[in-house]
């Protein structure tokens, strides 16, 4: 069974390509559908006033409020702190920019109160990207020497596996951000019973594509192991 394993990546990879694309395909279905249905549902503040009263409620007040161009753009940058919200969320009061608005401030609180997974993040994004530049050209070249000098296919899969750690430890930071935002926003009475359970499903939605990124590239970095492991073969 395992010289089998090691003889079809390509099967297997496909397989686990197409189940995660689909998947992918329906969260960000249900996510969009989420967004625009609490899209409809008013509340008194815009997104930029909610992001602003929630850095003032954390005694945050050194990060900008901005807006940037683009759909789904929304966006904490640690390096100048900013919370940059997308058009939509930045100038509408409803629901949906409300949580998008919260939460993107739940990152600057995290990055205020020198949350673990966060620094961990941050710390990986010079390394990552260094990563990001150079791993597919060492995974081509190593995949077609892999008869000749298999390690270089090693080393491409060691920078791969570095872009995969990221997106897994992504997942609590933005998971916590969430948190912290639906918290919030029923704390400081921004949402009722019913709308806060509105925000919470919408925030739940978005980080699933997150979860559904993490394993796509959990299932390419399996790919390229078995190559390594079938080398010989």
């Amino acid at each position: 069974m395992e010289q089998v394993v090691y003889n079809n990546p390509n099967l297997i990879y496909w397989v686990l390509f197409i189940g995660i694309a689909l998947v992918s395909w329906i969260v960000s279905s249900i996510m969009e559908s989420r967004m625009k249905r609490y899209a409809q549902v008013p509340l008194n503040l815009t997104g930029k006033q909610v992001a602003e009263k929630m850095l003032r409620d954390n005694g945050i007040t050194d990060v900008k409020v901005t807006c940037v161009k683009g759909h789904l753009t929304d966006h904490y940058n640690p390096a100048n702190k900013t919370v940059n919200l997308s058009e939509n969320v930045y100038n509408e009061a409803n629901v949906a920019a409300a949580a998008v608005a919260a939460h993107e401030c739940g990152h600057a609180v995290q990055h205020a109160v020198a949350y673990g997974p966060l620094k961990l993040r941050s710390a990986l994004v010079p390394v990552v990207n260094f990563a990001s530049t150079w791993m597919t050209w060492v995974l081509l070249a190593g995949i077609l020497l892999v008869g000749v000098f298999p390690y270089l296919l090693l080393a491409g899969i060691c920078l791969f596996a570095l872009t995969t750690l990221f997106s897994l430890i992504t997942l609590p930071v933005e998971v916590n951000a969430s948190q912290r935002a639906v918290n919030w926003l029923q704390e400081a009475g921004i949402t009722d019973r019913d709308t806060t359970e509105m925000a919470s499903s919408a925030l739940h939605s978005a980080a699933y594509t997150y979860v559904v990124a993490a394993l796509s590239s959990l299932a390419t970095l399996i790919y390229y192991i078995l190559i390594f492991l079938g080398r010989r073969d």
